[in-house]
């Protein structure tokens, strides 16, 4: 033998030693990992198998996270929970101006439904729990806001909850707590997910325009994007308090709107048109989401053209992606390797019909453009999510009253008629565990 590899009895004895406390050690790592999914049993689903990657330390009552590198893993085709057997394949499509929504059966690529819900729906949000599908809506300047359930079972609606100004609606990590954004109020509201009984408020005076969020890998504190000021909240959720607010920074250039310019037509690439400096004074954050590895997150910005990175942790900016016209709706990809941005095809809050809108696709090891999809003659993609297979991306056509279909292999688009104004629209059944919110933002 050489030096190296010689063993004598008290090498094998500490060797052995060694062996036996490593396997107590991982038994006991196990042990307090079955824990804590039991501790999160109220979410009726089935236990995920533990996955290469560093352990996260979760929030209590949060479920564990199978894969430190990839917090999307359990999102994957075909990782159902056993909640969501029996569930109605659909797209829900809530029409802001209509005050309805449209129910989409995707094999047919046809309207099956329609009833109407509260003034100006505004997103549809799948519970924590993946039970209920709330719409909510905020009736835009009125008093008279509520939350309306569906049924994924039976696609129907049940009886509206009057709830203040719920905008959007998150969900706390730990599945105890509703988060109503109520933006006219600049408050998060924390409300029992099931009764939307209030619990608390957390006031964010810094965001007018509070609007979508993401959360942490770990679940300690969620980011809010402020629309009108062009900032970025952040908020420790243990606490119930502001940590601090990020003025994001506005590119040198933007994409120049051009009211009935050219657009692509079928079988052409999408390039976003000519630039100009950028005036504007402060962005128009919209969607945010965070990278596979909980890092970074990405906020799409609807006057910079494009996405902002950020440090999560030291609440800074570290670049910027520019991806075109009115930039505003975000989307992982089931195998947690791509961004999908929506683009709208205006800087405008109520923008014109068939703007210079597509879809930008990110590549997040790289954070790099690696695919761009028209919408031919023009459109302006905004809300939605991707189906469950991967294989289509569905988006509402916010100016266009109608869905558009995306094919994630190539961007061929398709589209179907709906109301007035349809906003975000969410698909389902999803593949995930639970649900923390806005059209499907699933771990």
């Amino acid at each position: 033998m050489e030096r190296g590899t010689r063993v004598n009895r008290r090498g094998a004895l500490a060797t052995a030693t060694f062996a036996a406390v490593a396997l107590l050690a991982a038994a006991a790592w196990l042990a307090a990992q079955r824990a804590q999914a039991q501790a999160a049993a109220s979410a009726p689903v089935a236990a995920a198998p533990i996955e290469v990657g560093l352990p996260i330390a979760t929030v209590p009552g949060m479920p564990p996270v199978p894969d430190a590198r990839n917090l999307y893993s359990e999102t994957a085709a075909g990782k159902f929970s056993p909640v969501v057997q029996g569930d109605l394949e659909r797209i829900y499509v809530p029409n802001l101006r209509s005050h309805d929504v449209v129910v989409i059966d995707p094999a047919t690529m046809k309207v099956v439904d329609r009833f109407k819900v509260g003034r100006s729906p505004q997103h549809i949000v799948p519970s924590w729990d993946l039970r209920t599908l709330w719409v909510t809506n905020n009736a835009e300047g009125r008093t008279d806001g509520s939350l309306t359930p569906i049924d994924p079972r039976t696609g129907k609606p049940g009886n509206s909850l009057p709830v203040d100004d719920p905008y959007n609606m998150y969900f706390s990590p730990d599945g105890k707590s509703a988060i109503v954004v109520a933006e006219a109020h600049k408050r998060l509201d924390f409300r029992d997910p099931h009764t939307m009984a209030l619990q608390y408020s957390i006031a964010v005076p810094g965001c007018p325009g509070v609007n979508h969020a993401d959360f942490s890998i770990d679940g300690r504190f969620a980011i809010f994007t402020c629309e009108f000021s062009g900032a970025l909240v952040k908020v420790d959720l243990g606490e119930r308090k502001v940590l601090g607010y990020l003025k994001l920074q506005m590119p040198a250039t933007r994409y120049k709107e051009v009211a009935g310019g050219a657009r692509a037509q079928p079988g052409q690439v999408w390039e976003p048109g000519e630039t100009e400096v950028c005036t504007a004074k402060r962005g128009m954050p919209q969607d945010i989401r965070s990278s596979p590895d909980g890092k970074r997150f990405y906020v799409a910005d609807m006057h910079a053209d494009g996405v902002h990175v950020v440090d999560g942790e030291s609440l800074t900016q570290v670049g910027f992606i520019a991806t075109g016209l009115g930039a505003h709706g975000l989307y992982p990809s089931r195998d947690g390797k791509q961004l999908y941005v929506a683009n709208r095809g205006s800087h405008q809050v109520h923008g014109p019909r068939l703007g210079d809108g597509g879809v930008t696709v990110i590549d997040f090891a790289t954070e790099k453009i690696v695919a761009r999809w028209p919408v031919p003659g023009g459109g302006s993609p905004d809300m939605g999510n991707i189906s469950s297979d991967g294989k289509w991306l569905w988006l509402a056509a916010r100016y266009d009253d109608a869905v558009y279909r995306f094919d994630t292999r190539n961007g061929d688009v398709r589209q179907v008629k709906v109301g007035a104004e349809p906003h975000g629209l969410t698909v389902w059944p999803q593949p995930g565990r639970y649900s923390l919110g806005h059209t499907g933002n699933l771990r």
